[in-house]
């Protein structure tokens, strides 16, 4: 997963899986959902304006088709 914000911009990315070609769908005014260039498989997410959408990170709710896993590792 990459996980690239570009603070200028206010624009946050978020890609899964290895880097591949892909396009940008967007869903609303602010939110584009790219997808794999072969396959229309989704592969990541761009938030616009994410600071200022999220300033109460419970507002920016959404059902995406990518499964992320976390887990805590001590080191």
């Amino acid at each position: 997963m990459r996980i690239y914000y570009d603070e200028e911009g206010d624009f946050l990315e978020i890609m899964a899986g290895e880097p591949r070609e892909n396009y940008g769908e967007h869903i609303t005014k602010d939110i584009v959902i790219f997808k794999d260039e072969k396959t229309g498989e989704a592969v990541g997410i761009g938030i616009f304006n994410f600071k200022k959408r999220a300033k109460n990170l419970q507002e920016i709710k959404l059902d995406l088709p990518i499964d992320i896993s976390l887990i805590a590792k001590n080191i």
